[in-house]
């Protein structure tokens, strides 16, 4: 795949991480799925992933604080935040924390797509 990126979904959800990965896939992409940002963080192949596509709410470290772990690794990885939660300020201090994008769940499969064309420069 000579013009896909390698893409990262972190999300405790296996269904959503399972959809999110399937439909990257379908794009073209490279996808590597993670159940949590510890486990991402981890990845022997961190340097290598163009965007992370992370959920905010899960057990551990959360997706601001993931955010926070690459910007200090000084990181260049886009990040796409997304979330069920609903509380107003959410998407305020993801775009504010450096993230490209914040969706909120449910998403239409062509937000996420306009989002990740958004992170890929396309």
């Amino acid at each position: 795949m000579p013009n896909g990126h390698l893409i990262s979904i972190v999300d405790d959800d296996p269904s959503m991480r399972d959809a999110l990965a399937a439909l990257v896939r379908s794009l073209g992409h490279d996808v590597r799925a993670f159940a949590s940002a510890e486990e991402f963080l981890a990845s022997s192949e961190l340097d290598r992933f163009t965007c992370a596509i992370t959920d905010i709410q899960m057990p551990g470290m959360n997706g601001f604080e993931l955010k926070n772990q690459l910007s200090q690794r000084d990181s260049q990885m886009m990040v796409i935040m997304i979330t069920a939660r609903t509380e107003s300020d959410l998407e305020e201090r993801a775009i504010a924390s450096g993230a490209t994008c914040f969706l909120r769940k449910p998403f239409e499969a062509e937000t996420l797509v306009s989002c990740l064309d958004k992170a890929l420069g396309g």
